[in-house]
């Protein structure tokens, strides 16, 4: 045959073509390939028009010379194109198993990763074999390896390269400038020249992962690495995560692209090399994650790791959420979320032009994880949606129940379909989702802006979501809470929330997450959870865990005083196992009123504040760890303590709000794609009622505003 249809496939033959690697970017494919089979990471190469087969003769009297070869076809024809000979030991068709190497550079050198149409190298090739992936080498602090904190990147070697490859062992590695290295020298030698080989990961290996005092086995986040800072997968992950966006198939995270980890449900198996070998196991913010180094040996047949968890919040009713997943499915998401210690992930299927996702895994009822569904109700996953529009902003619909509320997008790309209209608003999706029971969310706040003033003035949202954009290293923007705090000086109480916005293996679930209290006396359920966020009893974190009273009352909470106002009594406690904390401020009215430097473990204090007018309260925790920046690592939802006689208000900040409901209004008239006619009186009605809400509010004030000549009116002059 000169080209084969799938699964008619040649037993003692191999294409001409070498099978080679597919870049493991998108970005880099082929733009006549397949984004889905990029995936696969590999190309046989044997599925074109014209295939020649190449098939190896064992000349049966070798010490003879070949005189000539003759053809005498049995059936139909036989088409030769090309004859060579050759000696080797071994059939010159057959490859051994992948190994890896560590390619050293020249000094002035520099490595390319680009790859030509057959998925070769530039700088390292093979001629008997192929080269499966080659990239600068992750330069763990090994020798510090129990000492450094959980998922510290490594530092990129410039010269050193890890090469993974396939070949005969009669095979050559061909280099720049022409030189040529046996591959059965740096397997034998260990050494030869630019090329050291690294270990084979041939020993199979059990690894365990076990609660300490209970020896009870749970799901967790794994990464283990060998003596040349080379990735060790279990059998059943990624040996290469994807790192883009909507490309995670598995269940990895690669923090920063360069640091690759994997969840398991508390066992796998993983073949590691003799010698030395790196973990790190982690599991959320309340148990202390483990840096440990192992010995392998030819005996070793099982490792086991034990946790321990050293912070009792979750006792204390306390339970965690990221409030904004995509992609995942949700057993996959189940997964991801017990490996981080997160006990609600809220998984949101939504619409990205023509594209929908998790669309099928919505049904507006079912609680994976939960008792009902077949859990054990410890960790949740809950299938929301997040409606988009790309100028008035994002909204997530977070545990409704029902129909789903649709459409998803509107008004046009990049969010919606071209020539979509404007037909709905986040506020009206809001009352939608909260008449079906559901919990709405302000995601990624402020940012894209224009709508959500509208729908916080409303008082249709229950949270304003502080989101990681996958950096476990940059805390909550403060560029977040500064438009946040608006809201809160003119008394629009709406809770703080984490939620990554996960989209792709470089963020983990939970980077930032919420934790939500729920009385302890009360069964954890995903309605409870739901409860404790509309209640503001909640706050956000990158790690640092905390518990605020104000005058004896959690955030949230609503304390009246008199005209005269007085002294609240402010108690804190923090506590942390990952990110190191530095100080914790007092935030009054968007001020810091008091501020402490304390351990980086753990501290409490006392604050007796005077309050003279209306002020809410809350608790910001600064931290960083040794060789990075201080970041905001956790914040508070507020309490609101009303003095009698001055109420909530910011001038600056509520006309700053007020002109945010102008721009929505002047977008619906003016560029975005208009609806019929019906629909867009109905959206104008409803932004004009919230900008006059809020308008009528400086009237009583007496505050004089500027206004836009659309919302100009003769009682201002």
């Amino acid at each position: 045959m000169f080209q084969r249809a799938w699964g008619e496939n040649p037993l003692a033959a191999v294409a001409d073509a070498k099978p080679h690697p597919l870049p493991d970017r998108s970005q880099d494919l082929n733009p006549n390939a397949a984004w889905g089979r990029i995936q696969t990471r590999a190309a046989s190469n044997d599925h074109r028009p014209w295939v020649n087969w190449l098939w190896a003769w064992k000349n049966p009297q070798p010490r003879k010379a070949l005189a000539a070869i003759r053809f005498e076809p049995v059936w139909g024809a036989v088409v030769v194109s090309a004859l060579t000979a050759g000696n080797t030991s071994a059939p010159p068709l057959r490859w051994e198993s992948r190994r890896k190497a560590m390619l050293t550079l020249p000094k002035a050198a520099r490595f390319d990763p680009a790859v030509d149409e057959k998925g070769q190298l530039k700088q390292i090739r093979l001629d008997m074999g192929q080269v499966i992936s080659a990239m600068p080498r992750p330069v763990y602090p090994d020798s510090t390896w129990a000492r450094t904190y959980n998922n510290r990147v490594p530092e990129i070697s410039q010269r050193e390269i890890l090469v993974e490859y396939t070949a005969h062992p009669e095979a050559r590695f061909h280099l720049p400038g022409g030189r040529t290295v046996p591959v059965a020298r740096v397997g034998a030698a260990g050494r030869s020249g630019p090329i050291q080989a690294v270990r084979p990961a041939d020993q199979r290996v059990t690894l365990r992962v076990v609660e300490k005092g209970t020896g009870r086995p749970v799901a967790v986040k794994l990464h283990v690495h060998g003596q040349a800072g080379e990735y060790l997968a279990p059998i059943d992950r990624h040996r290469i995560p994807n790192p883009d966006w909507f490309e995670d198939y598995s269940t990895d995270f690669a923090h920063q692209g360069i640091h690759w980890c994997t969840y398991i449900p508390g066992e796998t198996r993983t073949n590691l090399p003799l010698g030395r070998v790196y973990l790190e196991v982690s599991k959320g913010f309340e148990i202390r994650p483990v840096r440990q180094v192992v010995r392998v040996t030819r005996a070793t047949r099982q490792i086991t790791i034990e946790l321990e968890k050293v912070l009792p919040w979750r006792q204390q009713g306390w339970v965690s959420a990221d409030t904004h997943v995509h992609f995942l499915s949700p057993p996959t998401a189940l997964l991801e979320g017990a490996g981080e210690g997160v006990n609600v992930v809220n998984l949101l299927a939504s619409q990205w032009g023509e594209l929908m996702t998790n669309v099928g895994d919505f049904d507006g009822s079912t609680t994976f994880g939960s008792r009902e569904a077949g859990g054990d109700g410890e960790y949740l996953v809950r299938v929301g949606t997040e409606n988009r529009q790309h100028v008035l902003g994002h909204i997530s619909l977070l545990g409704y129940s029902g129909d789903i509320i649709a459409p998803m997008t509107t008004g046009g790309p990049d969010e919606s379909a071209i020539g979509d209209a404007v037909e709905v608003l986040l506020t009206e999706w809001a009352r939608q989702c909260k008449a079906q029971d559901g919990v709405v969310i302000l995601p990624h706040f402020p940012n894209p802006r224009s709508e959500h003033a509208a729908t916080l003035v409303s008082q249709a949202a229950d949270g304003v979501e502080m989101t990681a954009w996958g950096n476990l290293y940059g805390g909550i923007d403060p560029y977040s809470l500064s438009d946040w705090y608006r809201y809160l000086n003119c008394g629009y109480l709406t809770a703080a929330v984490g939620g990554t916005d996960k989209m792709s293996a470089t963020t983990a679930v939970g980077t930032v997450r919420t934790y939500a209290r729920i009385d302890p006396n009360e069964e954890f359920t995903y309605q409870a959870w739901k409860q404790a966020v509309r209640r503001a009893h909640t706050f956000v974190t990158y790690g640092p865990l905390m518990e605020l009273a104000v005058e004896g009352r959690p955030p949230g909470s609503r304390i009246q005083m008199s005209a005269t106002g007085g002294t609240a009594d402010v108690t804190w406690q923090v506590a942390s196992v990952t990110v190191p904390m530095s100080r914790v401020e007092l935030i009054v009215n968007g001020e810091i009123r008091r501020s402490q430097a304390v351990r980086p473990d753990q501290d409490a204090g006392h604050w007796p504040v005077k309050l003279d007018r209306s002020s809410w309260l809350a608790l910001l925790v600064r931290g960083h760890y040794y060789d990075k920046p201080e970041i905001i690592a956790a914040h508070s939802s507020p309490v609101m303590v009303e003095v009698a006689g001055t109420p909530f208000f910011a001038a600056a900040d509520a006309l700053t709000i007020l002109e945010q409901i102008e721009g929505a209004l002047a977008y619906l008239e003016t560029v975005g794609t208009r609806a019929e006619t019906a629909a867009r009186k109905r959206m104008r009605l409803v932004l004009t009622a919230a900008h006059r809400s809020l308008h009528n509010r400086m009237h009583q004030a007496g505050e004089y505003h500027r206004h836009t000549p659309t919302q100009d009116h003769p009682e201002h002059h």
